[in-house]
């Protein structure tokens, strides 16, 4: 859909073909979770989310955050930032609206859409361009199944996905369910803040998913990572312990929800983690709860993964996402190796690429 709005169609015949009996399937199931369009930083932090780094420095250069809000704007579909710096449609306006006005805009642009289209390798134009998707939302049609057409695919990998920890059995108990707000995770010299939410399988949450890249990485290599997270990432070590010596609470667990502000979830993780000795002696306790170790173990199936990293190597495309040895044929989007975090980072990407595509074959064919 973005490459074929961005095409000259005075140029270029146009056709999408769909596998589904709809358009944009999965655009409509990603915003069920709060519909975030793209990021509102500086473009020099957004190029520094994706992976491998530099390879989407062109295409955000081409078709910005800003600038995707600004057409968003043009179609009819106003922005707003929210408190997170994540970019929103404004009130009342939700994902299948969004969806309408870009087909809209499509058919204004006299592309053609073939439904129900089961491709099987086969040459359907003079410009080919595949925009298969990841394998990380088999229910919209995205399962990686394309990937027999290909040759030298890298194995699909999930990506923003929640990952395993072997929690105490009375841990569970207390905390499943459960957030931890205004952490900090640290894996290594990376870090993300924000919020995770404590389940049954282990961690998942935003915070979580900004690590997934390196998290997962590791997993394959490793068999397991251990990260550290601050539960009190505003309040400095020596602070904590100062509350904690002087805390006039009869328990220790008191001294850390009323005089710490610790929630009853993040008491209960220290408890678990932490011998007894060690949750018994303040410096330690304080050093904890700035940096408490957590072994990962997997990440979640790709079935549950929001994303997934895999299939086209990049090392067979060029800078204009062309297969090499096969001139007009693409591949964009998230059926090649790369990877971004959740945020609007995802869909900004999508429309950076295929902004870069459509320009370029727009001005390869004047």
């Amino acid at each position: 859909m973005a490459v074929a709005s961005f095409l000259n169609e005075r140029l270029f015949n146009v056709t999408i073909y769909e596998r589904n009996k709809a358009l944009g399937r999965k655009f409509l199931v990603a915003g069920k979770g709060g519909f975030n369009l793209t990021h509102g930083e500086s473009l020099s932090l957004m190029k520094s989310r994706y992976h491998p780094r530099g390879f989407m420095d062109r295409s955000l250069e081409g078709f910005s955050n800003e600038d995707f809000r600004n057409w968003l704007t043009e179609l009819g579909i106003p922005t707003f930032v929210g408190t997170s710096n994540r970019v929103f449609p404004i009130k009342g306006i939700k994902p299948i609206n969004v969806l309408q006005k870009i087909i809209n805009h499509l058919t204004e642009k006299k592309v053609n859409i073939v439904y129900d289209y089961q491709w099987k390798g086969e040459q359907i134009a003079d410009i080919v361009i595949y925009a298969l998707g990841g394998a990380s939302w088999a229910i919209t049609g995205s399962d990686g199944s394309w990937a027999d057409n290909f040759s030298d695919t890298l194995p699909f990998k999930a990506s923003n996905c929640a990952f395993k920890i072997n929690w105490p059995k009375p841990f569970i108990e207390v905390a499943e369910g459960k957030p931890l707000k205004n952490i900090v995770q640290r894996y290594k010299e990376n870090y993300a803040k924000g919020e995770v939410v404590i389940t049954n399988y282990g961690l998942e949450g935003g915070a979580i998913y900004q690590l997934s890249y390196y998290l997962v990485r590791d997993i394959y290599r490793f068999g397991k990572v251990e990260i550290h997270v601050d539960l009190k990432k505003d309040t400095p070590e020596e602070v904590l312990l100062s509350k904690l010596s002087n805390s006039r609470e009869k328990t220790l667990t008191n001294a850390l929800k009323r005089d710490c502000n610790l929630s009853r979830q993040a008491i209960a993780l220290l408890k678990n983690i932490l011998t007894k000795n060690d949750f018994l002696e303040l410096p330690t306790l304080a050093y904890n709860i700035k940096h408490l170790p957590l072994t990962l173990h997997q990440p979640a199936p790709i079935s549950e993964a929001i994303s997934t990293t895999g299939g086209i190597n990049l090392e067979m495309l060029n800078e204009n996402f062309e297969l090499k040895g096969s001139p007009d044929h693409y591949c964009i989007g998230e059926m090649s190796d790369w990877n971004a975090p959740t945020g609007g980072y995802l869909l900004q990407a999508c429309f950076s690429m295929g902004h870069h595509l459509a320009t370029n074959l727009n001005a390869r064919h004047l």
